[in-house]
C-alpha cells in the first residue's frame, strides 16, 4: 500500500444496487486496509435477506475525519455530491450548442 492509502480517510457506504438508494455513511476510518477489513466484516455479518434486497457496501476516499459521526458524514457527503452534480450540469449546459432552425 502507498503512504497515501495508509494515511487517507475512507468512508464505508451502504447502498442498494437494485434501487440505487443510499443508506449513507456507515463509518469513516483512516487507511484503506482498515476500510477493507471493516467492509469484509460487514459483508460477512450481512443477513441473506438484506443481501437479497440489494444492500451492499463500498469504500470511498474522503477528506472527512476518521471517527466522525456517520450522520454528519452522510450529510457532508450528500452536499459534496450535490455540488459536483451542479458543476457537471453547468458544464454540460454551457457546452451544448442548440441546432440551427
Amino acid at each position: 500500500m502507498t503512504r497515501e492509502e495508509l494515511s487517507a480517510s475512507y468512508a464505508i457506504i451502504r447502498h442498494n444496487v437494485r434501487t440505487y438508494r443510499s443508506a449513507g455513511v456507515v463509518e469513516v476510518v483512516k487507511g484503506r486496509q482498515l476500510a477493507e477489513t471493516i467492509l469484509q466484516k460487514l459483508e460477512a455479518c450481512q443477513d441473506s435477506s438484506d443481501l437479497y434486497q440489494g444492500w451492499r457496501y463500498f469504500i470511498e476516499k474522503t477528506d472527512q475525519k476518521a471517527g466522525m459521526d456517520p450522520v454528519e458524514a452522510t450529510r457532508r457527503r450528500q452536499q459534496e455530491l450535490e455540488i459536483r452534480e451542479s458543476i457537471a450540469l453547468q458544464e454540460t449546459n454551457s457546452s451544448f450548442i442548440p441546432p440551427e432552425s
